[in-house]
Order: C-alpha cells, then sequence, then structure tokens
C-alpha cells in the first residue's frame, strides 16, 4: 500500500497540512459503517493524536463528520441525525479548522517537549495523549530536579521562540533508522513489516516516526506551560502541558 493511502482512501492531509477543503467522491456508504471517500484530509488519529472532525456538502445539505473508523478502508463516522450521500455522490469534504490547528500546534508541542526531555535528561518517552490545547508524556526520569517545573517551561519556550523549522520526509525504512534515534518511545511501535517511514523533523532537536499533522515551525506552535508534573510511581513521571488559545 503506498503511503500515502489507507485502503481506498487517498489521505490528503500527508501531502499538504493546511489543506482544509476538497471535493470528493462517495465510494461506499452505510448506516453502520459510515462513509469511505476516494479522497480525504480527516486525519484518523493515531500516536496518541485524536481524529479530525467537520462536515460533508453535497446536493444542499450537509452531513457532519464526527471521527474516523480506521479498518482496511478508512471510515468516517457521521453524525447519527445526518443523511448519508450514495455511492457516487460528489462531495465537497471540510476539516474543522479551529480543531485541527490546534491539534497540529498541541501535536508540535508533545515533539519539543519530548525533544528537550530526550535531549536534556536522555529519557524515552513511555506514554501520552492530547486534545486540542492540552496534552501529557509520560517519561522514565528517576529523579525530578528542583524547580523542574519552571526550568522545563523555560526551556520550551526558547525552543518555540527558536522558530526551529518542522519538516516532513518519508523514507525506506533502513534509511530512516540510519539517521539516528528516531523511535524516541520505550518500545519500538513500528510495524515490523512497514516498509516506508514518516518522519517529523524539529530541525535541531527532534527527529521521529511519526503520522499525525504539525505546524511548520516552532514559533506558531505558540507559548507552551507546564501545568503540572506528577509522579506516577518509581521513574514514572507525568507532564502536563496545555496551549494558550
Amino acid at each position: 500500500m503506498r503511503h500515502d493511502h489507507h485502503g481506498r482512501t487517498h489521505r490528503l492531509e500527508l501531502d499538504d497540512q493546511t489543506l482544509r477543503e476538497w471535493d470528493c467522491t462517495v465510494l461506499a456508504s452505510d448506516p453502520e459503517d459510515g462513509l469511505v471517500l476516494d479522497r480525504s484530509a480527516f486525519y484518523p488519529g493515531g500516536g496518541g493524536q485524536p481524529p479530525d472532525q467537520g462536515v460533508l456538502l453535497w446536493g444542499g445539505v450537509q452531513t457532519r463528520i464526527v471521527g474516523v473508523r480506521p479498518r482496511d478502508d478508512l471510515w468516517l463516522v457521521p453524525d447519527a441525525d445526518d443523511p448519508l450521500p450514495p455511492v457516487g455522490t460528489q462531495v465537497r469534504g471540510a476539516v474543522d479548522d479551529t480543531r485541527r490547528s490546534m491539534l497540529m500546534r498541541t501535536h508540535s508541542g508533545l515533539h519539543v517537549l519530548c525533544g528537550v526531555m530526550f535531549r536534556d535528561f536522555g529519557v524515552p518517552v513511555t506514554g501520552g495523549n492530547m486534545e486540542p490545547g492540552q496534552a501529557r508524556l509520560d517519561f522514565d526520569l528517576a529523579e525530578v530536579p528542583a524547580g523542574f517545573k519552571d526550568t522545563l517551561t523555560e526551556a520550551l519556550n526558547a525552543e518555540v521562540a527558536a522558530d526551529r523549522a518542522i519538516q516532513v520526509r518519508v523514507l525506506p525504512r533502513d534509511e530512516a533508522y540510519a539517521l539516528g534515534p528516531i523511535i524516541k518511545t520505550a518500545t519500538d511501535l513500528l510495524p515490523p513489516d512497514l516498509e516506508v517511514v514518516r518522519l517529523v523533523d524539529v530541525v535541531g532537536l527532534d527527529l521521529q516516526a511519526d503520522g499525525g499533522t504539525h505546524v511548520a515551525s516552532t514559533r506558531q506552535i505558540g507559548r507552551i506551560e507546564v501545568t503540572k508534573v506528577e509522579n506516577k510511581g518509581r521513574g514514572f513521571r507525568r507532564v502536563r502541558i496545555t496551549l494558550p488559545t
């Protein structure tokens, strides 16, 4: 399967993370499973990033998309109260820009957090989660230095101010691994049969295998606030961040 496809759907968000509207055709329409499009910019979720939401416009009506269900095909989940366009219908897709843009900022902020923690403490990520504007990462960190929360906040925002470019590349698996430590989690979760790897590079700070959506530079993230550092057990520290709107 091509890296920019999921089943029959061309994943437009992998080609252009700024795309919010596009024309497409309905390939499957089922009251229980949902909808499959030939082209879609709805991020399906993964790596801790929630799926996109938005609408499909067709025939003078709209179908709200409230989620995505990745299977062999990429099934869009419509609102239960909205009509379904039949197979073959030409529709206009639109991603909820406010939600997506905040998720892109949040996801990029997590990569900055991961990069700073890996650079300054050499610790891997053991878990994480995000919602628009707030997120957390868990680290295998034995000791928390005095003033850690404020020092970390300062370090993160120094990287935001540095306006580092955030670039996306797709490379054959062997070439990607040859670049250095592209897995910053404690366990390598890349499927063993994956032939190409999508890399997100916060240039000069963090290079990771990643399938999510991101802003183009660290400055676009905006200020990052470390709101809480939790001790979840021996060597298990949870760092929570927020991005003020």
